[in-house]
């Protein structure tokens, strides 16, 4: 088996790939609502966090607008710092995003005024994943971290159906995932 860098550059590349062979126009269609079995595991009163994605990652957009108008309470990861640990703060405009603010990853997050959260379900970004819930992230380590610390928060991953790997080398801190969403398939829950 490969292990995690090596998997990491090759699921990028193919992550790249796939995403460049939608056209834009059905882009804004993937991932636009959450499945009805997903939903079945979102409570009515649950904060629910998500990610803004990077160019080639699954896009959590129209599920941060689904849950907003259902009345849910959003948060998005900030870090103080490139150092700093990963923390979740309320998000309350993601139409225009104008309550955000570009972090030190590049990537939009809560201005440093909001309102600290703790997710009672979060989506995650991740690079592979397999049937069985394991997640290969980035490599920074950032969420698996943090699902450490909050261990009563659900984990839903989303991805491209080419990022779904038949194994994934597992080590002591990695946090399974309690679901993986993809444009054809609910896997789990687990």
């Amino acid at each position: 088996m490969a292990g995690k860098s090596e998997l990491r550059t090759r699921m990028r590349g193919l992550r790249r790939a796939h995403v460049q062979t939608i056209p834009g126009s059905m882009q804004a269609l993937i991932f636009h609502r959450p499945p009805a079995p997903l939903l079945e595991l979102v409570p009515a009163d649950a904060t629910v966090g998500l990610y803004r994605a990077g160019p080639f990652e699954a896009p959590a957009n129209a599920y941060a607008r689904f849950f907003f108008e259902a009345g849910h309470t959003l948060a998005l990861p900030r870090f103080a710092t490139r150092n700093s640990a990963m923390e979740f703060a309320r998000h309350d405009d993601p139409y225009e995003e104008a309550d955000c603010e570009i972090g030190p990853f590049g990537l939009l997050q809560p201005l440093a005024a909001a309102e600290a959260l703790i997710p009672d379900l979060l989506f995650v970004p991740l690079i592979g994943f397999t049937e069985k819930g394991a997640r290969l992230g980035q490599g920074g380590g950032h969420y698996d971290r943090w699902l450490a610390e909050h261990p009563g928060t659900r984990a839903i991953g989303l991805a491209w159906d080419v990022q779904k790997l038949d194994e994934i080398p597992q080590e002591s801190h990695d946090v399974p995932l309690s679901a993986i969403v993809t444009p054809t398939r609910l896997y789990g829950p687990f």
